[in-house]
Formats: structure tokens, C-alpha cells, sequence
């Protein structure tokens, strides 16, 4: 049996770095969009400053996201023609990981302009965020029926 807490299991099992660390972005990009709702309804600076750095790291998070996301192609899927399930996942990473990325960078330019256009662009990632995820859960055995 093999030892669950030995370096050379966590580091090269095939399915384990994408899997694992997409959750780290996702859940910084929910609660900053949590908390960028939260400051505009109520004008409190703290969750702003919350939303802000929350946005920044999970956008500072994604290129290493796609990054172990073409690995896991590669290596645990055999590089197989991007098609079905595989592209549109691919399409949504790349659209949800880039709305991310954009969320961060407006909050990084312009930390104290919350404005509808920001809010609807980060509304408009967590429904990407939230396909892609589906997506990658029929990708990775999850979401298989029965």
C-alpha cells in the first residue's frame, strides 16, 4: 500500500496538482466577490480591502491553475485531441482563469472604484468558474451518473 504522506505521492501522483490547487483560486475568487458584494451594499472599507486582496492572490493563482491543468492533459488524460467535454472545459478555464485575472487587475489599478461593470465582470466569472468546475468534474470521474 502506498504511504499517503510520502513527498513522492503527493508530488508526481498524475491527478493530484490540478485537482487540488484549482480549489485555492476558486474559493479566493467566491469570497472576493463575496466581499465586493458586501462592500458596495453596506460601504465598508474592511471588506473592500478583503474583496481586493482576495481577487489579487486568486488572480496571481491561475497561470500555475493552467499550467497543472496541461499537465494533467498530458499526463494523466494522454494528450488526446481537445474535443467534447476536454475543449469545452478548456474553453471555460481559459475564459473563467482570464476573467480572474482581469477581476484582480482592476482591483490592483483601481482598489477603490467598486462599480457595477466590476461587480457584473466578477458575477459573470463565478457563472465561468462555476462551469468549468462541472466541466472538469465529468473530466476527472466525479460527476459520472449513478
Amino acid at each position: 500500500m502506498t504511504n499517503p504522506f510520502d513527498f513522492r505521492t503527493i508530488v508526481f501522483a498524475k491527478h493530484a496538482q490540478h485537482v487540488v490547487l484549482v480549489h485555492f483560486p476558486i474559493a479566493l475568487f467566491t469570497m472576493g466577490v463575496a466581499c465586493d458584494l458586501v462592500a458596495l451594499r453596506s460601504h465598508n472599507p474592511r471588506a473592500a480591502v478583503v474583496a481586493r486582496y482576495n481577487l489579487i492572490v486568486a488572480a496571481l493563482s491561475v497561470p500555475l491553475v493552467w499550467l497543472t491543468g496541461l499537465l494533467a492533459w498530458r499526463l494523466v488524460l494522454g494528450a488526446p485531441p481537445f474535443k467534447g467535454i476536454l475543449l469545452m472545459h478548456l474553453i471555460a478555464g481559459v475564459l473563467a482563469g482570464s476573467v480572474v485575472v482581469a477581476a484582480g487587475w482592476l482591483h490592483l489599478r483601481h482598489p477603490r472604484s467598486a462599480t457595477a461593470w466590476r461587480l457584473s465582470l466578477e458575477l459573470v466569472g463565478l457563472l465561468l468558474v462555476g462551469l468549468t468546475a462541472h466541466l472538469g468534474g465529468f473530466l476527472s470521474g466525479v460527476n459520472q451518473p449513478g
